[in-house]
């Protein structure tokens, strides 16, 4: 472990803020970036919610619209925060203190989840990322100032999220038929930022390191999945009298996440981030990845309340859980860089998950195509 980092953790309040080694062993998830994913679940939660409440009410388009563009911006705020910690963890009580700063920011997007979803307004969000950015841009202002052979990147990182913060902040004043293209645009320019900043001098970000922290945060979407499925159906239970439905989706639902648990887990991605472009690649492509592990569990509620007597469609109902798991099966199967004869396989079973919908019982069929799926993986090319 180097020097700056090793005194940080005897007490000290302040250390030089240095590269991590990207060969340092056993380089694990902190006790404060696990609590920062924690409270990265509650707006995780208040996003699922929001689009169970969606497409029970028939808003298809409007509550898949809401959901991508609120994702996103959970998603980004914590993918800033991993990738830096990765490569500039000190762990000193400044550091400390700021993440906490930047966690507070966190709670306070949380709470303009559902208005953001729901009406577009995403006045709460933007204060909330106000408050993360602040604390980044001081955080890679500090990793200038400490580690001179990567100043140039920090200095890219630090203008960059600074400008297209600006960027967010203005946006609020435009009118509302320039929403979308905006959201779009500045969407754009955030992933930019790393690939522009990493030009000039590649951070040391660590490949365990990362890959474990990626697959702590998929283990919080599929939580959410089954927490969301889980009080759906004590709700069922309560009303009385969906007993056998309620049954099949919880039995359904259970197979379902346990079968996208194994195939994300199945295979180790650390040996394979052996360059800045499929790492950047490997990074941003997990957004499909959570995205879809969250809505899997609001499809879900979605089939309880159509087992309670809601007036959800059966095809609706079906589809609120097809969609996201074949784009998470597709998401993980490029991911993984599976070979050819396991990509077929995949595919096959995504487009068998796609047409479950128009059989009598889609969610038993969804969750026996992923059993096959799953008992089919070790046979498939590594």
């Amino acid at each position: 472990m180097i020097a700056g980092v090793a005194e940080s953790r005897t007490g000290h309040w302040y250390a030089r803020m240095v590269a991590r080694d990207t060969r340092e062993a056993h380089r694990v998830a902190t006790p404060l970036e696990l609590l920062f994913d924690l409270c990265f679940a509650v707006a995780v939660a208040r996003a699922a919610a929001q689009l169970h409440h969606d497409l029970s009410a028939g808003h298809v388009g409007q509550g898949m619209l809401g959901y991508v563009t609120v994702f996103f911006a959970i998603w980004w705020a914590w993918v800033n925060f991993t990738w830096f910690a990765s490569a500039y963890d000190t762990d000193d009580a400044v550091y400390r203190l700021t993440t906490l700063i930047q966690i507070s920011g966190v709670l306070v997007l949380a709470a303009g989840v559902t208005r953001a979803a729901e009406n577009g307004d995403f006045r709460v969000i933007t204060a909330g990322y106000v408050v993360m950015r602040l604390a980044l841009v001081a955080q890679w202002l500090r990793a200038a100032h400490g580690d001179p052979p990567r100043r140039p990147a920090a200095l890219r990182f630090a203008i960059g999220v600074t400008l297209v913060q600006v960027g967010w902040v203005a946006r609020l004043a435009l009118p509302a038929a320039w929403a979308l293209r905006s959201f779009v645009v500045l969407g754009l320019a955030e992933l930019a930022v790393p690939v522009w900043a990493e030009l000039r001098a590649r951070t040391t970000w660590h490949p365990h390191h990362i890959v474990e922290r990626y697959g702590c945060f998929t283990l919080i979407v599929l939580g959410e999945s089954i927490l969301a499925a889980t009080t759906a159906l004590q709700s069922a239970l309560d009303t009385g009298g969906h007993l056998r439905g309620a049954l099949t989706v919880a039995a359904s639902g259970l197979v379902i996440v346990f079968a996208l648990w194994w195939t994300y887990f199945d295979r180790s991605a650390a040996a394979r981030l052996d360059s800045l472009p499929w790492g950047i690649a490997w990074g941003y492509g997990h957004y499909l990845v959570f995205a879809s592990a969250a809505a899997v569990g609001a499809g879900l509620t979605v089939a309880v309340d159509r087992v309670t007597g809601a007036p959800v469609g059966a095809r609706l109902a079906g589809y609120a859980v097809a969609v996201p798991v074949a784009v998470y099966l597709l998401s993980v199967t490029f991911l993984h860089r599976v070979r050819r004869r396991g990509a077929v396989t995949v595919l096959v079973g995504a487009a068998l998950v796609l047409a479950a919908p128009l059989g009598p019982v889609p969610l038993p069929m969804i969750a026996l195509v992923l059993a096959v799926l799953v008992a089919l993986s070790p046979a498939r090319d590594r």
